[in-house]
């Protein structure tokens, strides 16, 4: 990666490589060049050198760039950690990495010292703190290293003498039980996966970008990090996950991956756009062209060929509508659109499908290096995770868990050859903890996680990912659904209000109290969750139906006790905390 890098930044030197939301920032690859040189010079005075690791603690800002690529260039291994992180879980991850040095933001050097501290209870030794934004006091700054004098520093050597197989980087992972564990990802990992883009049409200097996931997070190092520097293509970093909207309109990227959460909340705020639109001949006509759309995504995904006046049909609603809808969203460059990490709902699915954004829903792991199947623009199955990548076998287990194998399988887990052994058998294969189904054209179809699955008190298996799924894609306020039915006689479920959605139906029916607490007790939420979830039951057999809920007066956020920092559901603990109110649903 550090020879892909040297060569993009050759070949480019004039183009805009990162830039902040706004512009205000704009660094071109012949500047982001000259920076990794210097940093990596700093870098190499402190001691940073072949075979360390260093971490990162920043939020999206082109600082990650910079000094991710310049630890690269210095034979060390650079690895991001997640902001919401505790002191605790921070100094198990520098102990377990061994890192040298920790590199973070201002806001986060109080939080990076205690682990420090802790760390070096445990005899790690952190040696350095490199603060990028302020000159702190027990901190070096990062423009004091930027300033470091070369010395006896051979760059050219040290980059150069960076191997394939060696680290390129660690990814901890966000795991929804016990502490998290270093995935240990070399750069062969990373090309060998690289090579599904060539089957998007490759990537250019024209690409644009949004990073604004964590960069902890193995998809957005992959998509909005690794991929740039192979391509050239250009990085917007965003900060908060509340200006990714306004993102998307200021860049219309080519490449973007969202969350599920992501895809559903733009569909919600653009259903309620359509549905508030004066006009009853254009919430007709937006009716019909979306239902074209619809109509023309079922028959691609079902291999069906529209007949010649389907086919002038979504033309038509294209040209009348879903074009000028994907502009406004500043969806209407998209080359490549990725859906991973969770689930998506089909319903959420054939919505962006029949507007004409050519979605893609992607499945891995951090220890595949994120990937391992995915849709192609040419044929994309809804309800499946595609087929996949290029040098990657899929096979189903004999108890249906799926097995991956190829050249993007990790080295191992950080210090713990055991659990390493427990994963990735003798033979190579990855054991995912996912139960699949593989079709005939080698699509993969994920049931739910191996471990997860309800079997309720007569003895039937359930996934509570399909439930709660349904529940979500038909009851626009919930953000976080958790199904519950273990051992039970029926199923029930909790429900977070989505903070967002809430506040605009609140706004939309003039509710006087519009605080989560108040919301979620509020006559008038409760009647339209009540309705969502009907309509799920009515999409479920029987003995997947929620018969009750309760509404949570508050919001889960990424990285809390209940959900981890990718967004998923901790269940043991939400099952610890909310025993009483579970309880009480079955009563």
């Amino acid at each position: 990666m550090v020879e892909a890098f040297q060569a993009t930044a050759a070949h480019y030197p004039d183009a805009v490589a990162l830039r902040t939301l706004g512009g205000a920032v704009s660094i071109t690859w012949r500047e982001y060049a000259d920076r990794v040189r210097a940093i990596a010079t700093g870098l190499a005075a402190l001691g940073v050198g072949r075979g360390d690791t260093v971490a990162l603690m920043m939020t999206n800002r082109p600082e990650f760039h910079l000094c991710d690529t310049a630890i690269l260039h210095t034979g060390a291994t650079p690895f991001s950690v997640y902001n919401t992180n505790p002191v605790e879980v921070l100094a198990y991850q520098f102990t377990n990495a061994g890192n040298r040095a920790v590199i973070c933001e201002a806001q986060f050097a109080p939080q990076v010292r205690a682990a420090v501290a802790r760390a070096a209870e445990q005899g790690a030794a952190v040696e350095h703190v490199i603060c990028v934004d302020e000159a702190l006091a027990g901190c070096v700054a990062l423009t004091e290293i930027e300033a470091t004098a070369p010395g006896g520093f051979d760059f050219e050597s040290a980059w150069r003498a960076v191997a394939p197989e060696d680290l390129l980087t660690i990814v901890y992972t966000s795991g929804t039980t016990g502490p998290p564990k270093g995935v240990e990802l070399t750069h062969t990992n990373f090309l060998e996966n690289a090579r599904v883009v060539d089957e998007f049409g490759g990537g250019s200097p024209a690409d644009r970008v949004i990073s604004y996931l964590p960069d902890a997070h193995a998809a957005n190092r992959w998509l909005s990090h690794y991929l740039s520097i192979l391509t050239g293509g250009q990085i917007t970093t965003c900060p908060d996950l509340k200006q990714v909207a306004a993102a998307l309109c200021e860049v219309h990227p080519t490449v973007f991956m969202g969350v599920p959460r992501v895809w559903v909340k733009v569909k919600a705020a653009l259903e309620e756009r359509f549905a508030a639109e004066p006009s009853s001949i254009k919430r007709r006509l937006i009716a019909w062209a979306i239902a074209s759309g619809r109509a023309r995504a079922r028959a691609a995904s079902d291999g069906r060929t529209l007949n010649i006046s389907d086919t002038w049909r979504f033309r038509l609603a294209d040209r009348l509508v879903l074009s000028a809808a994907r502009e406004q969203l500043g969806l209407d460059r998209i080359r490549i659109a990725v859906t991973g990490s969770a689930p998506i709902p089909k319903d959420t699915h054939e919505f962006f499908l029949g507007l004409g954004l050519p979605l893609c829903e992607g499945y891995g792991m951090t220890e595949c290096t994120a990937g391992a199947t995915m849709d192609r623009p040419a044929h994309i199955k809804i309800g499946t995770v595609g087929t996949a990548f290029p040098g990657t076998e899929v096979a189903i287990a004999e108890d249906g868990e799926v097995l991956v194998r190829g050249g993007n399988v990790m080295r191992g887990y950080r210090g713990e050859p055991a659990k390493t052994a427990e994963t990735v058998d003798a033979d190579g294969w990855l054991h995912t903890g996912d139960i699949g189904e593989l079709d005939a054209e080698g699509f993969l179809r994920i049931v739910d996680r191996k471990k997860e699955l309800i079997i309720n008190a007569a003895g039937k298996n359930m996934s509570p990912t399909n439930i709660e799924n349904t529940v979500t894609e038909h009851t626009p306020l919930a953000g976080a659904v958790v199904a519950i039915g273990e051992g039970r006689a029926y199923n029930t479920a909790l429900i977070c209000l989505d903070p967002d959605l809430a506040a605009a139906f609140a706004e939309r029916h003039q509710l006087t109290e519009r605080d989560i607490t108040a919301l979620a007790r509020d006559p008038r939420v409760l009647a339209a969750l009540q309705e969502g979830v009907d309509a799920a039951n009515g999409k479920l057999s029987r003995v997947e139906q929620i018969k009750k809920f309760a509404v949570l007066p508050e919001v889960w956020a990424p990285g809390s006790d209940h959900l981890t920092a990718t967004g998923k559901l901790r269940r043991k603990p939400i099952a610890i905390t909310y025993a009483a109110t579970i309880e009480s649903l079955y009563g």
